[in-house]
């Protein structure tokens, strides 16, 4: 039997989110998946799962979790923290970035997020796959638990840890997106706006409204006019990710992973697939800009965010939180002669994947 977690808090808002639902746009079904596909993967490195596995996606108010079965190991990054609940009564505070390993009768509560984080468990949380995807799309009730958000009482199954279940794993530094504006390639209907409004979008601040979601953002800033003679509509066409639409009232909004799968807006730009999961950090009254790169551009950027997060997972490192004994390792290892065979006790040995220490 697989082990088993139970949500006895299901903060707000919270939910499964895996690398993304391809192959059913044209149904009119969106992708979906984390809205920071590099945050997922650090999650999932630290537990050496599949970098998209299926992991909580943490805005506001995090979950309490309890291992109500097996040994569970969990990945927080981000922006969260939490503590660890012993089952004899002992409490232990859990920074971002590591691993936290719970024996039947734990608990994780995850406090309130500052941004957005990510909760892995070992094996990823295995709800049924919907057409190949595991992400949450709660507009249809697809994916997740049943489509929606956690509720409090939700068992979901994971996998038993792999490996010495007390050692834990850490991450060399935080993960970084670059900053400074975003980046965008032109269109592809930049032909409906006025010289002075292409101008104006590449050399003007933006700010970020309340109006946000997984589906996309409003912004607040100067005014972009379409041309007369072209409007303020196209045929409906194909809108991805990262597409950024104008209405007729001339402010932009970015498409976030939930967004719709045909629009009739035109686009004056799109962001970047590197870029793309900094949209999930802007918070509402953020300034922010954009500039305009070329495809090869573009793929530079994507092969360095492959680079960077190829640097950070061999960076990551075991550990012993304070307070554990595994009186089962100390027994077995101290030798006869009285020395110490120290296999799986160094601090801070460099691993690429954990368990090839064994």
């Amino acid at each position: 039997m697989s082990p088993q977690i139970e949500v006895l808090d299901a903060g707000f808002g919270n939910c499964i989110q895996d690398g993304g639902r391809f192959g059913s746009r044209s149904f009119g079904v969106p992708v979906s998946g984390a809205a920071d596909l590099s945050l997922l993967a650090c999650a999932n490195y630290l537990l050496n799962n599949d970098p998209e596995a299926p992991a909580l996606e943490v805005r506001l108010s995090g979950p309490s979790l309890k291992a109500v079965s097996g040994t569970v190991r969990c990945a927080i990054v981000g922006g969260i923290s939490a503590r660890l609940l012993h089952s004899n009564g002992s409490v232990r505070a859990v920074g971002p970035w590591q691993t936290a390993t719970l024996q039947t009768g734990d608990v994780i509560a995850v406090g309130s997020a500052k941004g957005l984080g990510y909760l892995a468990i070992s094996g990823g949380f295995l709800v049924p796959p919907q057409l190949g995807s595991r992400s949450t799309f709660a507009r249809a009730a697809l994916g997740g638990m049943e489509g929606r958000a956690l509720r409090a009482t939700d068992r979901i199954a994971c996998e038993q840890v792999r490996g010495d279940p007390w050692v834990e794993f850490r991450a060399g530094a935080p993960f970084m997106h670059p900053e400074g504006p975003l980046r965008v390639i032109a269109g592809p209907q930049e032909d409906y706006f006025t010289p002075a409004s292409i101008d104006t979008f590449f050399n003007q601040p933006f700010e970020v409204t309340r109006e946000l979601d997984r589906m996309g953002i409003r912004l607040t800033g100067p005014t972009l006019v379409h041309r007369p003679e072209k409007g303020a509509d196209t045929v409906s066409d194909g809108i991805t990710p990262g597409a950024i639409q104008v209405p007729a009232n001339g402010h932009p909004i970015m498409l976030g992973p939930d967004c719709q799968t045909v629009g009739g807006y035109p686009k004056i730009a799109t962001l970047i697939s590197a870029d793309l999961p900094r949209l999930a950090h802007l918070v509402p009254g953020q300034q922010i800009g954009f500039v305009r790169v070329d495809l090869a551009q573009a793929r530079e950027a994507l092969r360095q965010t492959y680079q960077a997060l190829l640097t950070w997972r061999v960076a990551i490192r075991t550990f012993r939180p304070p307070g554990v004994i595994d009186e089962q390792a100390l027994y077995s290892e101290n030798l006869v002669s009285g020395m110490t065979d120290a296999r799986g006790f160094f601090r801070g040995t460099p691993i690429d994947f954990p368990w090839e220490l064994q």
